[in-house]
């Protein structure tokens, strides 16, 4: 997984591409250094992004609040930071889970 996460003052930033209305919530690999993550919840409301937020923080380990949308929060492209984690550390729990076939059916 060649996946853009990039160390900031407080955390990491990386590029996500969300596929909203799949069958499950789940990592789908990498695109163009962005994560591909699959969200059940359909992009009204929110709701999208703020599953992206639980399924971030759960894969991350960090708390969903720690999970912040820079921009692309109307798109399927976005920008994302997330507190509390370096990028060294958060590349290899992204690993992990590839590995393991994370998700949330």
């Amino acid at each position: 997984m060649a996946v853009d996460l990039r160390d900031t003052e407080h955390g990491l930033t990386l590029r996500v591409r969300v596929q909203p209305r799949s069958s499950k919530d789940a990592l789908a690999g990498e695109r163009a250094g962005a994560l591909v993550v699959r969200l059940k919840a359909p992009p009204v409301d929110g709701a999208a992004n703020e599953a992206l937020a639980r399924f971030l923080g759960k894969a991350l380990d960090v708390a969903p609040s720690a999970v912040r949308i820079v921009s692309g929060a109307t798109g399927r492209n976005k920008l994302v930071t997330v507190s509390g984690i370096d990028a060294a550390t958060a590349r290899a729990r992204l690993r992990a889970q590839e590995r393991l076939g994370f998700d949330e059916a």
